[in-house]
């Protein structure tokens, strides 16, 4: 009995999506077709592996096992590929790159152009995404690298530190403090604090700043799911935030109603790095992308870190 890496592929997409049309759409098939394949394949292997309904699709526990050592066949099967590719040429073929989502509109812009110049065959597949589950995705072989705030990783993983980036207090322009040239953690109206939803990691250093001022009753009656979004709710004078500094220009234009300053305070900054699997292959790309980053960056914004910290 043969398997092939394209019916594999097809229990995969329907495990992640949990939904047919959805993964058919991610394998560029038909529904019908790829329902027939997955029919097919469980059939050949005597177990069912999903449980389907009209609206939902669940993973029976055969399935969960056989799903599980099809992503290790897939990988296994990728890293042939890249290892073949790396030996043609190191900097070509696909490399999966995570971000998490306070920093990619305000980063990509300035590298990819560079990046395409120096790798022009490399084909770069951007996922955006919050830390844990870009974390989990690069774990899990799904992603080849993510650039996040630092430190993070385990001792599955490397990391390299990029850049320091700052924190500016925005405001709306009319608030008290807007004509400061330099504001303190301390000068926050209690719960005036604007932060964004659980799982963000600006979230959790915007309180590790701020500690316990600007909180209190109304910190929390707003979570934006998206900085531009805290910007707004901050533009319409519901209270102050913390924005890193990448991100100023572009909210500014955005929002001529708010106002921003430095954060006054060593910690009042957060550091980006890359982190990669130890075992990754691919090490010229990783170097490429660092030099590309560091190479772009606005040095009136942010400082670029040492490589040897």
């Amino acid at each position: 009995m043969d398997v092939t890496l394209q019916e594999l592929r097809y229990i995969v997409a329907v495990a992640d999506r949990r939904h047919f049309g959805r993964a058919a759409a991610d394998c560029f098939v038909s529904q019908p077709t790829l329902s027939t394949q997955v029919k097919r394949l469980e059939e050949r292997l005597g177990v069912r592996l999903f449980e389907r309904t009209n609206k939902q699709v669940w993973l029976t526990p055969e399935g969960e096992r056989i799903v599980a050592r099809a992503r290790l066949v897939l990988e296994a099967a990728r890293r042939l590929e890249e290892t073949a590719a790396g030996l043609r040429d190191p900097l070509s073929g696909e490399f999966r790159l995570g971000v998490i989502a306070t920093l990619a509109p305000y980063l990509l812009p300035l590298a990819l152009s560079s990046l395409k110049r120096r790798c022009p065959k490399l084909k770069l597949i951007v996922r955006e995404g919050l830390t844990a589950g870009l974390l989990s995705e690069l774990r899990e072989h799904r992603l080849d690298a993510v650039l996040l705030s630092l430190p993070a990783g385990g001792e599955a993983l490397e990391t390299a530190p990029l850049f320091d980036e700052p924190f500016l207090l925005a405001c709306p322009r009319n608030h008290p403090l807007a004509k400061r040239r330099r504001a303190s953690a301390a000068e926050i109206p209690p719960g005036e604090l604007l932060l964004l939803a659980e799982g963000h990691c600006l979230r959790d250093q915007a309180l590790d700043v701020c500690g316990t001022h600007g909180t209190g009753a109304g910190a929390d009656d707003f979570q934006a799911t998206s900085l531009e979004t805290l910007v707004e709710l901050v533009a319409a004078g519901a209270g102050c935030t913390l924005i890193p500094a990448l991100a100023w220009e572009r909210l500014r234009e955005r929002n001529p109603g708010i106002a921003a300053m430095p954060l006054a305070g060593r910690g009042a900054r957060r550091r980006i790095g890359l982190a990669w699997r130890r075992t990754y292959p691919r090490r010229e790309v990783l170097s490429a992308i660092r030099e590309v980053i560091t190479s772009q960056l606005p040095l009136d914004r942010v400082q670029v870190a040492s490589s040897r910290e």
